[in-house]
């Protein structure tokens, strides 16, 4: 029988890790999109909701709304950008049709961006609309709640 080298062994518990962290990493996420699908008590998913707002808001969207979505959504990374996108499109439709407008304006983009990002991430939001030279000060009242 053939010694293996220590190298081996080491090359094979390393790669274990990776593969165990990599598992991880990756069940973290599909858990997360997993209790997006679950029905709330009104018995649509948080999803559902998302689509339904999307679609009720499609025909309010302006071409200049739509550039300021993609403006919003630049600092996403590439992979979670179209999530993300239709999320705050979400919730940009919602803000728009709950307040009877017949399109979507900038002033509707820069408060449903601020609804739809999660108040751990408003320091970053934050800076890039400082940064971007967006005037948010009629919706700074949403950041402190």
């Amino acid at each position: 029988m053939k010694h293996i080298p220590d190298w081996f062994m080491y090359l094979i518990v390393f790669w274990a890790f990776v593969m165990v962290g990599s598992m991880s990493v990756g069940g973290y996420f599909m858990f997360r999109k997993f209790l997006k699908v679950l029905p709330k008590r009104d018995g649509k998913s948080k999803l559902d909701w998302q689509n339904y707002w999307v679609e009720r808001s499609r025909s309010l969207w302006t071409e200049d709304s739509k550039e300021m979505l993609d403006e919003l959504v630049a600092p996403v990374p590439g992979p979670f950008r179209d999530i993300a996108k239709h999320s705050i499109a979400a919730r940009i439709g919602q803000v728009a049709v709950e307040s009877g407008s017949t399109e979507v304006t900038r002033a509707h983009c820069i408060e449903g961006y601020i609804r739809a990002t999660p108040k751990r991430d408003y320091r970053s939001l934050v800076t890039f609309l400082d940064k971007r030279g967006i005037d948010y000060s009629a919706y700074r009242h949403l950041l402190n709640r």
